[in-house]
């Protein structure tokens, strides 16, 4: 049995080996940007009462847990990264009654609500700097803060420490006639986790939000938030003195400490111990890291849920090749505590989205990768439809990130143009908002791009995302054990290896297949070597919604989702079926005439 296909991927199911269960391990998991998904009141802004509106579209996707980008009450220097109560919510975004409303239509959903907590740094404006700013006990000492240094007559700041968002981490108070530090915005104090009240305002602030029931946390900018009491110069090794590429942040980034904070807030988690056998009450938090994987991996041992996998985000090349998947998905699985969870990050707020990344086409490919690999999926809002970013002009921008570049740099800079509206269907500001004036501009491909024209579509990036989540309940997707390989093409000797394969597999259970052919062109893989499969039978292709059938060894032909000159059919899934189940054993399968691998398979 020959298959041809183009770039895109393949999936087929065979059998395996059983893993853990818990109701986080294996969720699909959704980001929603409130001010982005819904607006409610029509003032141009998403809000929390949006969001009750629309919950019935997660249950509708398959989604089982959502994360919120912070409510909180803030003066939106970061649009709610720099929170001014961590206790309360934002009157843009609605009241404490509406979240508490939303916490409990989406538990009579089944819907797990996860909140943003964002510990490094609070705004200037909260009621903890001001009072540090004026040595009130015990807050004097709540931030970190430093006369400087005089330098040929003129005050200073203490270090040459840069700030993410570009110049000097330091800035002058006049009140306390002193500079604190921030690494981020300079409305974004950090907090000083050396001293013991600032730590334990964080755990009651984690209390008073799962005392009223939210299911976990999702932790903001983690390895930031310890910082080298001697307060050295970091050592050079840029160019430009207000670039954070400026130095080697030594001192400022991932330090030992760190990871004792995240032992902590487990600890609080753990007050809060399940008391159900299958784990359904159980709360949890995710570690957001910008990090090496060794330092990564650390947040497992320290108690952390899963700290967030960002191979899919950061580590692939413009033009992606099958080695380099091969290597993302090693080098985390390979790098897993034992018993650990995996989970897949292709977006987030902070990033172009995944269509503009990839291309809209091969974006299905990654969606693929990411919904049948094991652990956790993650999906940014919009992402389930193929939403791209918007271009908004230097006017338009509002991130401060994008602002702090410059006019001549912001479009590098800005992440305004991943955290536009929602497109659910061609009205007015495409659904989001009764006001045709949103706080971001609405994408100008609205009227295709929408999911109201998406569910009508015959195939569509939404029905792609509704078919691999009823897939991830497979069992050999949801507890299956992995194998990864990379096959080359059976017509061309010369050939390099272009396809990525893995497989999911789970004993007495069928196995998932999957292969992405990253070349320009089709390929041919020999498949005759699967043990004596009894059929063939699609499950599902990219190009069309094909309900389940026999093909019985046609060949199948996929085009290319990197070409620009073929209709861009991605993928397809196909269940190799067998005769009867028996007991596992060791078969070696060769796709195409050199590459050879061994794999647990059932005759």
């Amino acid at each position: 049995m020959k298959i041809r296909f183009g770039i895109g991927a393949l999936a087929l199911l065979v059998l395996g080996v059983v893993g853990d269960s818990g109701w986080w391990k294996t969720m699909s998991l959704y980001q929603i940007y409130p001010r982005s998904f819904k607006d409610s009141d029509g003032d141009g802004i998403g809000d929390i009462k949006g969001i009750i509106s629309k919950l019935q579209h997660l249950v509708d996707s398959k989604i089982d847990a959502f994360w919120l980008s912070p409510i909180y009450p803030s003066p939106m220097v970061d649009f709610g990264y720099d929170v001014s109560d961590f206790k309360a919510i934002d009157p843009i975004f609605g009241t404490m009654e509406d979240f508490e409303l939303l916490l409990e239509e989406s538990h009579k959903l089944g819907l797990k609500l996860i909140m943003d907590l964002v510990p490094n740094h609070s705004s200037d404006q909260h009621e903890w700097f001001r009072k540090s700013a004026k040595k009130i006990e015990p807050y004097t000492d709540y931030y970190i803060w430093h006369e400087g240094k005089v330098v040929d007559g003129v005050r200073r700041p203490p270090n040459n420490w840069v700030s993410v968002f570009r110049g000097s981490a330091w800035t002058w108070n006049e009140e306390r006639q002193a500079y604190y530090f921030h690494q981020f915005a300079a409305g974004q104090p950090d907090l000083n986790f050396r001293n013991e009240y600032v730590i334990e305002e964080m755990k009651n602030v984690m209390r008073f939000w799962l005392d009223k029931g939210v299911d976990g946390f999702r932790i903001d900018a983690v390895p930031h938030l310890m910082e080298a009491e001697h307060l050295r110069d970091e050592p050079v090794t840029g160019t430009d003195p207000e670039s954070f590429d400026y130095t080697d942040h030594i001192y400022t980034k991932s330090l030992p400490e760190t990871y004792d904070r995240v032992a902590e807030w487990r600890a609080v988690l753990d007050e809060y111990g399940s008391n159900q056998e299958d784990g359904q009450d159980e709360r949890m938090m995710m570690i957001e890291a910008y990090d090496t994987i060794p330092l990564t991996m650390k947040y497992y041992e320290y108690g952390a849920h899963f700290p967030f996998n960002f191979g899919l985000i950061g580590d692939v090349a413009a033009s992606p090749k099958a080695e380099d998947f091969m290597h993302i998905v090693g080098n985390w699985t390979n790098a897993l505590p034992d018993n650990a969870t995996s989970n897949w990050t292709p977006g987030n707020h902070d990033k172009p989205r995944l269509a503009t990344r990839y291309g809209r086409d091969f974006s299905k490919a990654v969606t693929t990768m990411v919904q049948l690999l094991p652990g956790v999926a993650v999906t940014y809002y919009g992402d389930e439809i193929g939403m791209k970013d918007t271009w908004l002009s230097w006017e338009e921008t509002q991130d401060p990130q994008g602002c702090n570049a410059g006019r001549e740099h912001y479009e590098g800079a800005s992440r305004d143009p991943a955290r536009t509206p929602f497109q659910w269907d061609d009205t007015t500001a495409a659904g989001f908002s009764s006001n045709p004036k949103t706080w971001l501009r609405v994408n100008d491909n609205y009227k295709e791009v929408n999911l109201e024209a998406e569910k009508v579509a015959e195939w569509s990036h939404y029905k792609l995302f509704l078919r691999l989540g009823e897939l991830r309940k497979l069992p050999a997707v949801s507890n299956g054990t992995l194998e990864t390989f990379l096959l080359r093409d059976l017509q061309n000797d010369q050939a390099e290896e272009t396809i990525f394969g893995f497989s999911r597999n789970l004993e007495n259970e069928s196995s998932v297949y999957v292969l992405l052919n990253f070349d320009y062109r089709e390929a041919t893989v020999d498949l005759s070597d699967f043990p004596e499969a009894a059929y063939v039978r699609q499950l599902l292709s990219t190009d069309k919604n094909v309900p389940p059938r026999e093909i019985s060894y046609r060949p199948i032909v996929l085009r290319s989702c990197a070409s620009h000159t073929f209709p861009l059919y991605c993928f397809s899934l196909f269940s190799l079926a067998t005769n009867a189940l028996q007991a596992p054993y060791n078969t070696l399968i060769r796709f195409g005439p050199t590459y050879s691998l061994s794999l647990s398979v059932c005759l």
